[in-house]
């Protein structure tokens, strides 16, 4: 696995971040914030992009949300100790997706465009600015022949690309993929945008505080950046090799609301059934479910709406079961949110410790369940939920399984 996030650029600080509770939200510092509402996101502290190319002229030539993908990805195949030159490059994937993609680059080049001209427009704009990009970039730093997609469902991007390429490797047609999500958005145009919307949080001066998914006084989601990738791979491709294996991913639903651009549907529903579904694939019952990483991005709606879709998926196991968010820690990094959470997941399943809700200090009545609050949970986890729901209606949940 790889991370790259606010509170950490390698697995083991992004998981201590998570269980000691302690939040990168800050005020930004990308651009001025003087006329925005909103002065607060989860930038990625000292990142430095020519760490993780081979040739540096192709940081230049690249958006920073593929940069965060080149990241993760070069930490996920490292953590792996897999050797690329003893497996069949055609049947090694990869399937990075970003909700968003190239923003930075497109606001840089639409301002050069009006401002200087057409003639002093980067030839490396469209290649910096689409979102599949970061899947094609790493498959050529790797020479990764194998099926290659972005998937782009806003904040369900990750968890669908991960599981898509599970699907592809129970198909049949590949070993192994670096799957995961992506994104770089705290720009004037994605502040703007999402302030516009006022889906988020304007907590100015008490910025750690600021995300706090199931409380009565969240006011709206932190927009955070960074990468989560992983090396899935087909179990005996691994066992052959030796490899570390942090749990088996067994299940994975996605479906649509069908019901409204931004809002989820009230009742939950279409995110229900993504749980059920994964449930399903895994051969899970309901009580089995030892631990839900929720979506929860700390919004009026949304957090009341997953509570439902928990409650009708699990039924009265709901109330029992263990839930947190740790995009109270992370903030939201929307495409690449179902990466990060698959990581805490894993490592959760690894150490044996459910991270926190950090700031839930008057917890809704409508968000009734086990929230986990402020403070990390010991526990053995066999069995897993990590659920990802995204603009437009997407619903992703994917299943993970400890292994013996």
């Amino acid at each position: 696995m790889g991370v790259v996030s606010p509170v950490g650029n390698d697995i083991e600080t992004f998981w201590k971040s998570l269980i000691e509770g302690r939040s990168g939200i800050r005020r930004f510092q990308a651009f001025d914030s003087a006329n925005f509402d909103c002065k607060i996101a989860g930038e990625v502290p000292d990142f430095e992009p020519v760490r993780y190319f081979k040739n540096p002229k192709t940081v230049k030539r690249t958006d920073r949300f593929t940069q965060f993908a080149m990241a993760g990805a070069k930490m996920a195949i490292e953590d792996s100790a897999i050797d690329l030159d003893q497996v069949d490059r055609n049947r090694f994937g990869v399937m990075i997706g970003s909700g968003i993609g190239g923003l930075y680059s497109m606001e840089q080049e639409s301002q050069r465009l009006m401002t200087r001209g057409p003639s002093r427009v980067s030839p490396f704009t469209i290649a910096m600015m689409i979102s599949n990009m970061a899947s094609g970039i790493v498959s050529m730093e790797y020479d990764l022949r194998g099926p290659n997609m972005c998937i782009v469902t806003a904040c369900a991007t990750a968890n669908n690309s991960i599981g898509e390429a599970w699907r592809i490797i129970k198909f049949g047609d590949a070993d192994g993929f670096i799957a995961g999500g992506c994104e770089a958005t705290i720009t004037p145009l994605g502040i703007g945008g999402f302030g516009s919307m006022k889906a988020l949080s304007l907590r100015n001066d008490d910025p750690t505080k600021a995300c706090r998914p199931f409380d009565r006084d969240r006011d709206g989601f932190v927009m955070s950046e960074g990468a989560g990738i992983v090396v899935l791979e087909e179990y005996e491709h691994a066992k052959k090799r030796g490899a570390k294996i942090y749990c088996e991913l067994a299940g994975y639903g996605c479906t649509a609301d069908a019901y409204h651009m931004t809002a989820p549907m009230p009742e939950g529903e279409g995110a229900a059934r993504a749980i059920q579904i994964a449930l399903r694939h895994g051969k899970v019952n309901p009580e089995e479910v030892d631990y839900i990483n929720a979506h929860a991005t700390s919004t009026g709606l949304g957090d009341i709406c997953e509570t439902k879709a928990i409650k009708l998926a699990l039924g009265d196991h709901a109330k029992k079961v263990p839930i947190s968010s740790t995009k109270s820690v992370t903030g939201h990094l929307l495409g690449a949110a179902g990466g990060v959470e698959l990581a805490a997941c894993a490592m959760a399943i690894g150490k044996g410790v459910i991270p926190p809700t950090i700031n839930l200090e008057n917890q809704d009545p409508e968000c009734d369940l086990d929230c986990v609050p402020n403070t990390a949970r010991e526990g053995k986890l066999r069995c897993v939920l990590s659920n990802s729901f995204g603009f437009g209606g997407h619903n992703a949940t994917l299943l993970l399984k400890a292994v013996d």
